[in-house]
């Protein structure tokens, strides 16, 4: 059967309401053919999100509306694979405390010049230069909690449950291909990083589209050697104790308002990285 996640706005709604309205899901379920694998809980967006297997969208819609009422604002099919890169293990909450948030940080990496250094060094070598640079995010990415979503060639496609972590984690490549300069004597290896947070569920008919979208266009936009952010992972990144620079608007491909975004500069746990000073 196909797979599906739907997205309720329940304004003021707390953890154990939430429960009790998926308990009703499960006692009415098998009566409309669909099997409920997981749900979350965002209690800062008042949003639900509910994993299932259905005949189609109708059926989940029809269930949620004979146990409680509350009908999805969006229903969108998904994939098992994309649930798993992007939340992690699928389990389904035994009760309210179990409840986790399904909000997520999206990061994007690129290895900088990556045509040009095909071209200069050649097939074989090129393919020895890459090994190393997935090497290192490779590293990052398992030692601060990620879970790789994607390889793109001559870049990555992270998330994370815990926006502290991913910003840790592209310091942390960021300072793995520093070392690594200074080190080698091979062609330098450097990357852009770019970070966006949200929900998986957001008017768009992909799991975490709009994150992903603005993500890697974030990405794009970054300086060469640098980390650059949405002003939602700044500002949560703030109240951990990370800096960042200004925010300053970017006109990003696929959106039709500027962008805020800023630079991060440093974290609570470690030192400065070399490139901040170009950005003053």
């Amino acid at each position: 059967m196909p797979l599906f996640m739907d997205r309720h706005d329940v304004d003021n709604a707390t953890a154990q309401d939430v429960a009790a309205a998926h308990v009703s899901d499960l006692q009415k379920a098998n009566q409309f053919g669909v099997e409920f694998l997981s749900y979350w809980f965002d209690s800062d967006s008042g949003a639900v999100f509910c994993l299932a297997k259905s005949p189609d969208s109708n059926r989940l819609m029809a269930v949620h509306e004979a146990s409680h009422g509350l009908i999805p604002n969006e229903i969108i099919t998904v994939s098992e694979d994309s649930v798993l890169r992007f939340l992690g293990q699928i389990k389904d909450p035994t009760d309210a405390t179990e409840l986790s948030s399904p909000f997520r940080t999206v990061m994007f990496s690129d290895l900088v010049g990556s045509t040009a250094l095909l071209n200069q060094v050649g097939d074989a070598d090129f393919m020895g230069l890459l090994s190393e640079h997935d090497v290192i995010i490779r590293r990052a990415i398992v030692a601060w909690g990620g879970r790789e979503v994607k390889h793109t060639g001559d870049g990555f496609m992270a998330s994370f449950d815990d926006v502290s972590n991913a910003l840790e984690c592209a310091l942390n490549m960021q300072q793995g291909f520093e070392e690594r300069t200074l080190t080698s004597n091979d062609h330098e290896l450097m990357i852009r990083v770019g970070l966006s947070a949200g929900e998986p569920v957001d008017h768009n008919q992909d799991i975490y589209g709009k994150a992903v979208n603005l993500a890697s266009r974030i990405c794009d936009a970054a300086l060469p050697g640098t980390i650059l952010v949405s002003d939602v992972v700044s500002q949560l990144g703030a109240q951990d104790g990370f800096s960042f620079s200004a925010i300053e608007t970017r006109q990003l491909k696929g959106f039709a308002e500027p962008t805020p975004v800023s630079f991060l500069l440093g974290s609570p746990k470690r030192r400065r990285p070399r490139w901040w000073r170009r950005l003053l």
